[in-house]
C-alpha cells in the first residue's frame, strides 16, 4: 500500500522545498568556513616560522590559543 500522497506543486510547496534546500546549502557553507578557519588557526599556530607566528599572534591569543 502506497501511503505517500503527492499533491499538486503549489507555490507554497515549491517555496518550502526551496527553503529546505537553501538550509542544507547554508549548513554546508557554514561547516566549510568553520573547518577552513580552524585549520588555518591551528596550522599557523603550530608553525615554527617567526613570520607566521607574528602574523597570527594577536588572533591566536584572542582565541585562547597559547603560542609561548
Amino acid at each position: 500500500m502506497n501511503t505517500h500522497v503527492s499533491g499538486p506543486q503549489t507555490p507554497a510547496n515549491q517555496a518550502a522545498a526551496k527553503a529546505a534546500s537553501l538550509t542544507a546549502s547554508k549548513r554546508s557553507q557554514i561547516f566549510a568556513a568553520a573547518f577552513l578557519g580552524l585549520t588555518i588557526v591551528f596550522a599557523v599556530g603550530l608553525l615554527p616560522m617567526d613570520a607566521a607566528h607574528n602574523a597570527a599572534h594577536d588572533t591566536r591569543h584572542s582565541a585562547a590559543f597559547p603560542c609561548h
